[in-house]
């Protein structure tokens, strides 16, 4: 795992222990047809651009929860009383090479199966993925694998498409050192920062970004702090922000001058104990598609809503969840490349417009898989519906989406620069991602 997967890792295994008691795994592969998802309940969060958001998730049963965006004067609030979520009528795409109702052969140009290695267990996150599952999926409960038939819109490509568990099942293990020890491995998650700190030993190449922001955040309590609107604001004011050690984007703002080292505490264990001990009087990292639901509805000894601001508006662009390949495997890919990854644009897209078949698959897997790792139709619908509120996902820099910005990528090299991290000196945002097989008529609208 890399530092901003042991982050992330080990924050979501922590509220899930906390709020529920392990369980044993067993080991067997079952073919699974999904079955139909719950109604679901809509969390209120409503977000602008660089705003600090007051999170304060729905429940599933009964009562109204709004959500307030704080920062430029204005307050928004979403009613939420056991809702039915719909399709999303403010999502839709341009028919590309993987468009609404286009058939894709790609048996001829693609191995199968397609693997994709992961970063941590199935969430709503790795929607997109599970949207491309066909029905007669098989579960491997021992191998923490998830394989069938690839299709889109129903239809097979030809293919199957193979998702595999990362965090606790890859051991100590990057996605990016995983990758370079099993050859099987087709594709990949990466992100910028981590893809810049390995690159030397294990370079991989973004080829589509189906996230436009990193969902990762600090969060606070808003009573605590009723005046602090942003993570600059958490340095004007010294309040001690509890992180996990390691983190680039802390070395950044330490750098930049928004925060004071002294005020940095990489002590976090990844559980909600300090945070809710203090009476919420530290800051602490978290990711704004999970922890502000868990903590209003899972973590009892809170109950109530967080604070945040996207590390993404605070200054630190990278891009998180990219798929990515080995730099070498280019070539031998291309052909594959130019129909999947338009696949992938789209497969985003319709997972965002109605995310119902693909969590069903995600909460049957996690079932099947019984681990530590627990989710919920309720965390589900409050991770879509954030990650549309807040622009999680979205089109890249102009109306597409998938696509990378060459530019915020060095921006970020050159910030991690600056914060004197360790990595090559001539390295550049072109070794990092290519654009050239993504479908610019795809994109949400």
């Amino acid at each position: 795992m890399n530092r901003r997967t042991v982050s992330r890792s080990l924050a979501l295994l922590a509220v899930a222990a906390f709020a529920t008691a392990a369980c044993g795994s067993s080991s067997s592969s079952k073919s699974t047809t999904p079955a139909t998802a719950a109604p679901t309940t809509a969390a209120g969060t409503a977000a602008g651009t660089g705003a600090t958001t007051t999170a304060a998730a729905a429940a599933t049963t009964g009562g109204g929860s709004t959500a307030t965006t704080a920062g430029s004067a204005s307050t928004a609030t979403t009613a939420s009383s056991a809702s039915t979520a719909t399709s999303a009528s403010t999502g839709s795409s341009t028919a590309g090479s993987g468009g609404t109702g286009a058939a894709v052969d790609l048996s001829k140009d693609c191995p199968s199966p397609f693997v994709i290695q992961t970063d941590w267990f199935p969430e709503a996150e790795h929607g997109g993925l599970y949207e491309l599952v066909g029905d007669g999926y098989k579960v491997d409960t021992g191998k923490k694998v998830l394989t069938g038939p690839l299709t889109v819109h129903g239809q097979k490509t030809g293919i199957d498409i193979e998702i595999r568990t990362g965090g606790p099942s890859i051991g100590t293990n990057t996605v990016a050192s995983q990758v370079y020890s099993d050859d099987t491995i087709t594709m990949a998650y990466a992100n910028t920062e981590s893809q810049v700190l390995e690159n030397a030993k294990t370079p991989l190449v973004s080829v589509v970004a189906p996230l436009e922001k990193n969902p990762q955040i600090i969060m606070w309590d808003p009573a605590s702090y009723p005046t602090v609107k942003t993570l600059a604001d958490l340095g004007t004011q010294n309040i001690t922000i509890n992180i996990f050690g390691g983190g680039v984007f802390s070395d950044v703002f330490v750098a930049e001058g928004i925060w004071k080292k002294s005020q940095v505490d990489p002590s976090y264990d990844g559980t909600p104990a300090r945070f809710v001990s203090s009476g919420g009087k530290i800051a602490q990292q978290g990711f704004a598609s999970a922890e502000p639901y868990s903590y209003q509805n899972d973590i009892k000894d809170w109950a109530k809503p967080v604070a945040y601001q996207l590390l993404n508006d605070a200054g630190f662009n990278d891009y998180s969840q990219t798929l990515s390949i080995r730099p070498s495997d280019k070539t031998k890919l291309a052909p594959c490349l130019k129909k999947i990854v338009p696949v992938f644009q789209q497969a985003a897209i319709d997972y965002t417009n109605s995310p119902a078949k693909a969590n069903a698959i995600i909460l049957d897997a996690v079932k099947q898989y019984n681990t530590f790792w627990t989710y919920s139709q309720g965390l589900a619908d409050y991770s879509v519906k954030t990650q549309k509120d807040l622009g999680l996902v979205g089109n890249g820099p102009d109306a597409t989406l998938g696509n990378m910005d060459g530019t915020r990528i060095q921006t970020l090299i050159d910030q991690m620069r600056a914060a004197k991290l360790d990595f090559s000196s001539t390295l550049k945002a072109s070794d990092l991602f290519t654009n050239e097989f993504i479908d610019p008529s795809i994109g949400l609208k």
